[in-house]
C-alpha cells in the first residue's frame, strides 16, 4: 500500500479529472455531491454503528469506499478552488494541537464511556 500525502492526492485526482472526467464539474454540484456523498456514509454510521436497524440493501455497503467518495470530492473541491489542502490541513492541525490540548485533556466528559 502506497502512502500519499494530501498535494500527492490533489494531483492525482487532477490527472483522473483531465484523462477520464473531461472537466471538473462546478463548485456548486461538487458541494451537492459532497453533501450526498456524506448523507450516505451518516446511513451506514447510523446503521451499523448507531440504534437504526440495518437494511439488508446497506449491509453490502463499504464504509471505506463511502468515505474516499466523501474525500474524492473534497480534493476535487479544493483543486477547482485553488486551495492547497495539505498547507490548510498542517495549520489546522497545528492549531488545534495548541487550542485544543489542554482543553480536551482536562475534559471529564471525554473520560467517561460515550453512552
Amino acid at each position: 500500500m502506497s502512502t500519499k500525502n494530501i498535494e500527492q492526492l490533489q494531483a492525482e485526482v487532477d490527472h483522473w479529472i483531465q484523462h477520464h472526467g473531461v472537466r471538473y464539474f462546478n463548485a456548486l454540484t461538487n458541494m451537492a455531491q459532497l453533501t450526498e456523498e456524506v448523507g450516505e456514509v451518516a446511513r451506514i454510521i447510523a446503521r451499523r454503528y448507531g440504534e437504526q436497524s440495518e437494511k439488508e440493501s446497506d449491509k453490502q455497503k463499504d464504509l471505506g469506499e463511502e468515505l474516499a467518495d466523501v474525500l474524492f470530492v473534497v480534493l476535487c473541491l479544493a483543486n477547482q478552488t485553488g486551495t492547497d489542502l495539505q498547507s490548510a490541513f498542517d495549520k489546522k492541525m497545528a492549531v488545534k494541537a495548541q487550542r485544543d490540548h489542554d482543553r480536551h485533556q482536562s475534559n471529564e466528559k471525554l473520560r467517561q464511556k460515550p453512552l
